[in-house]
Parts: structure tokens; sequence; C-alpha cells
């Protein structure tokens, strides 16, 4: 195999975020609520970590973060529009001082030579359009989508090339009670993921084709949560339930948006099962012309999963994931016989149970470029932990360190095997709020001083992995060291 000791000329090297997780500001500025917002609120109640009212702050930090990101090298920023600040209703007259923040962002992103890839949607759907209709319940959320992304990208098109249009759409279907505020009807309709997802297609697509229509030489794709589905054994019904699950799980999202087209045995499935959704005449055909539209994909990567042939007879449930920070406390996915979740013996994982796999990137994009020939950007990759602020304002964090050079190693590995990557956008620029997980489980190459009970100042602070970053991007990625 030839040896890629550094990346090809002009890729991104970033980091990303989301608008509701990190900019705060969410109350008054001309804003409404989005769902997330609400959320998040009653998780605080029920947990005790913090809402997203203030986040890391950066809606009045964002000249100061963007200047640590150009310190590091950054020619990448990837991060989300809030809906609701740009449009708080969703739909109707716009917000100036909202769109104004956007406009006052991207020119202290160009101002630094930092590509901006936005995201359109980031599970923060206008509160107005939930209490309307039921948000992703109705397919008046297509046109309303569509209204949105038509006014950011005339808003914005000339100061953005990179669009995604949804964000882990998979990750919304599989946690749909915990990425939106759903309606009692909605809770108890065990269709109602599979029909929210059939509109998250339709509103992409029509996205994607404003996209080209609308911007000069504008790029468009979608980020996807991704993770390669491992059988448990060598038994041939662990090795077909690891191929439901990646069909079930990554294949059916990516064969919408990058051939315009359902996975044939999932629409099976959920057909036998009684979940089948409702495709409308015209449906297929505008997920078609979307795809065409389609120009890389995103991956969102983490963790690797485990998977064997179902118990019979066991209850579907959806993954849970650790809340408590410390190790076990996972309850796993099953999708009765189809597969079943299960511990993967062979390799480590975080305190928040978050399996550490960098051959599981390599094995992704690989699998990707073998699939479907797209380029693909990573958008998120990132180890959350406790990290600790020295009295000195240091911060030592060799273990995000260690991840992400393992995981570089493998972007390596992939690019010698042919993959077209594009560039590389960890999680996260810096702290921000983890919706499972408060405060408390930090991401960030910056320290933000606060904490789920006290706001503080929200000072930023370089970590170890900082300085190690910088390194690494001013090397293009030849110096891991």
């Amino acid at each position: 195999m030839e040896i890629v000791t550094s990346f090809p000329e002009g890729f991104l090297w970033g980091a990303a975020t989301s608008a509701y997780q990190c900019e705060g500001a969410a109350e008054g500025y001309g804003k409404k609520d989005n769902q997330q917002d609400v959320i998040n609120r009653e998780i605080h109640d029920e947990y005790g970590y913090a809402d997203a009212s203030v986040a890391s702050d950066h809606y009045h930090h964002y000249k100061e973060d963007v200047a640590l990101m150009a310190e590091m090298g950054f020619s990448s920023y990837r991060f989300s529009i809030n809906w609701a600040r740009v449009l708080p209703d969703g739909v109707g007259e716009p917000n100036p001082e909202g769109v104004e923040f956007y406009h006052n962002l991207l020119h202290e992103l160009h101002a630094h030579n930092i590509e901006p890839v936005v995201t359109m949607w980031h599970y923060d759907l206008p509160m107005a359009l939930v209490n309307k209709y039921g948000g992703w319940g109705s397919r008046q959320i297509v046109d309303d989508f569509e209204y949105y992304a038509c006014f950011i990208l005339n808003e914005y098109k000339d100061e953005v090339k990179y669009w995604l249009t949804i964000n882990e759409q998979s990750i919304v279907v599989n946690y749909i009670d915990r990425k939106n505020k759903l309606t009692n009807e909605q809770k108890f309709d065990p269709k109602f993921r599979y029909q929210a997802n059939h509109y998250m297609n339709l509103a992409h697509a029509r996205a994607a084709i404003a996209v080209h229509e609308i911007v000069p030489g504008g790029q468009c794709g979608a980020a996807l949560d991704m993770a390669p589905y491992y059988p448990h054994t060598c038994d041939p019904k662990d090795i077909l339930a690891a191929k439901n699950a990646s069909n079930f799980k990554n294949y059916f999202y990516m064969d919408a948006y990058i051939c315009g087209e359902y996975t044939e045995s999932v629409l099976a499935y959920l057909k036998r099962q009684g979940l089948m959704f409702d495709i409308q005449p015209g449906d297929m055909e505008l997920i078609k012309k979307g795809s065409e539209c389609f120009d890389f994909l995103g991956i969102n990567y983490y963790q690797s999963a485990c998977v064997k042939a179902p118990t019979p007879g066991a209850a579907r449930r959806s993954k849970q994931n650790n809340k408590i920070g410390k190790g076990g406390h996972v309850v796993y996915e099953v999708q009765p016989d189809l597969f079943e979740g299960c511990k993967n013996e062979f390799i480590g994982d975080t305190d928040f149970s978050m399996p550490i796999d960098p051959v599981g990137l390599e094995y992704v994009l690989e699998d990707i470029n073998d699939r479907y020939h797209i380029p693909v950007m990573i958008c998120e990759n990132g180890f959350g932990a406790y990290d600790k602020l020295e009295k000195d304002g240091s911060i030592h964090d060799p273990y995000r360190i260690e991840y992400i050079r393992e995981h570089i190693k493998a972007m390596k590995a992939a690019i010698a095997n042919g993959v077209k990557l594009l560039g590389y956008n960890p999680w996260s620029a810096f702290d921000l709020l983890s919706t499972s997980n408060g405060i408390a489980k930090r991401y960030g190459f910056v320290y933000v001083d606060r904490t789920d009970d006290d706001v503080k100042e929200c000072k930023r602070y370089r970590k170890d992995s900082f300085y190690w970053y910088k390194n690494v991007i001013a090397t293009n990625g030849k110096n891991l060291e």
C-alpha cells in the first residue's frame, strides 16, 4: 500500500459546532424558542445539566473564538444556522439582528481565510412550527424547510460555498423523542419516525436543488452519523444481523441521499413490521432529483457498533446512551427479527461508554467510497471527557490527542486506498453543551470555563490538544507527535 504521510493540497482542517449547543443568547435578541431550547430546559430540570440559554456564549465571543481558530491554523469551520434566530416563526418576517449575526460571523471567518461549512438544520426546529403542526410530523414542513433554505441561501450565497442540509438524520430517527418535541400522538405512533424521515428526505431534496440554483459554485451535502456494524461472532446468523444493521442504519439513508432510492430490504422489513410510511406520487421523483444535486457526504464518526442475531421475541427498543459518565450503563438497540446490539470485547471505550475504534473510521470511509464513489468530508469526530482546568490555566488532555491522532492515521490509510477526503472538522472547536451530558462532557480544543450550574464568564483557555492540533495542521497532517 502507498504510504500517505501528509494530506492533499487544499485539504480543509478545522472543527465543528452547532448553534444551540454553543451560541447561547437563546432568549431575546429577536429570537424565539426552538425545540432544543425547550428540550434542554426539560433536561436541566430532570438531570441538572445546563440548558441552552447561555451554552458557550459564542454569540458574544465569536470574534475571540474565530481568532483562536485562526491561531490553530483552521482552513474550515463547520457550524449551523439557528433557524429560529433568523426566522423566529419558521417562515415569514426575518429577524434582522439574527441575520446580521451570521453575516458578522462569516465576515470574521473570511477575514482569517477560514472556509465556512454551514449546516442548515442541526436539531433546532422553531417551536412555532412544532406548535403549529407538529414539526416533522406534517408534510407542511417540506415547504417550510424549502422556504428557510432559500432564505439563507439567498442571504449568504456570496459567503458560503459548502452547505449541509440536515445533521444526522439517522440519529433523529433513532432518538426521535430526544431530538424532537413530540405530541402525545407522535410519541405513541410507531410509524412516526419513518414518516418523519421521509419528510426529511423530501426537505433535503428541495434544499439541495436550491443550493445548485441559488449559490454560484455551491456544493451540497448532508451530515450522517456513521458506524460500521460488526458481527459479534462468526455465526452466520450474527453475520446476517450485521448486514441487516448496515442496511437499516447506514445504507437506508445514504441510498436516498446519493442514489435517490430507498434500500429494498429495509422497505420490506418496515412493511413486515407494520412500520411502512406513506409515499405520495411524485415523492420519489423529487428524492431522485435531489440526489443529482448531492456533491459530497458529510460523515460524523465517533464509534463502531457490534450486533448479533436478535433474541427471539425481544421487544423493539432504541439504544440508551450513558447519561452519568461512568463506565457501562448502556442499553443496546433491538430491532426484532433483524439485529440486536451488544458490546464489542475487542475495543475500549470512554467514560461515557462510547467505543473507541479508529479502524472503524477507515472501514466506513472505504466502504462509502467503494459503494458510492463520492467525495467525503468528516464533519464530526471527537473525544468527550471530564477535563480539568489547572491553577496555572493549563488543561492536559492526552486522551483526546491520542484519540484524534489514531483517527487521522485511519484517514491516511483510507486516502491511500482511494478515498476522496475533502476535510476534517472534529467535534468540537471549543467546549459546548452536550444534550445528553451537559457541560461536564467536554470535546473542545478550547476550554470554556463554566459549569452546569454556574456560567461564570465563559473564559477561554487553550488545552494541550490545541497546541498539538495546531502543529498537525501546520504540517498538513505529517507530524502527529
